[in-house]
């Protein structure tokens, strides 16, 4: 059998790791934020970025008080728009700014960070703040790399549903060769066969 590509050790990596990646998503969903409050309540009680999905195509003078425009024009200013995750957010927000009315507005934006997680019965005078951002970035990050996981095995299942079932087999179930050749109802043949097309598909799709 040839060498593994890099490309395709990747993949594999990747998809081994959907389960490990479920059960960690599992554990920091249970984290305690204080107040008797898990990080699953945080998660899911945060409607700021629905809010954003829904506002995203009208002007903000039609929802915002004319203080929010200047608070939007200065994270628009200051900020990445491809930041994501709090922790990253607040770190880039400088506390230095063209002017002092813009300094002003970012300290704000920091203040409002913080009040948003007091406000959920969290203690920031516990010295733990960084550790509860620190969650919430690796949480949201496992999130969207178990929903890209997602996304191209049903792309891929939407056209070649065989190939598709080869991987979540043999990868993300974790089932031998033999296994998957059975449970498919192929011979070896076929399944090296299917394995190669199906690793070149999802390096395809998640270009």
């Amino acid at each position: 059998m040839s060498e593994k590509t890099m490309e395709e050790k990747q993949v594999i990596h990747q998809l081994n790791r959907y389960k490990q990646i479920q059960a960690r998503i599992q554990v920091l969903d249970h984290y305690p934020i204080g107040a008797g409050l898990t990080m699953r309540w945080l998660n899911q009680d945060d409607k700021l970025q629905a809010l954003h999905q829904r506002l995203r195509g009208m002007p903000s003078y039609k929802y915002l008080t004319k203080h929010e425009q200047k608070l939007e024009k200065a994270a628009n200013a200051y900020l990445s728009k491809q930041r994501t995750g709090l922790k990253s957010q607040l770190a880039e927000i400088p506390k230095e700014a063209e002017n002092e009315e813009d300094e002003m507005l970012l300290a704000e934006l920091r203040g409002k960070i913080k009040k948003v997680i007091a406000a959920r019965g969290y203690d920031d005078t516990k010295n733990d703040f960084d550790a509860v951002l620190d969650r919430i970035t690796e949480l949201q990050y496992l999130q969207e790399e178990l929903s890209q996981i997602d996304t191209i095995l049903m792309a891929l299942e939407c056209y070649k549903p065989n190939l598709s079932k080869l991987l979540r087999l043999r990868y993300v179930e974790g089932e031998t060769v033999e296994e998957t050749i059975s449970l498919l109802g192929i011979v070896e043949r076929t399944y090296k066969r299917w394995r190669k097309q199906a690793i070149e598909q999802y390096i395809i799709l998640s270009a």
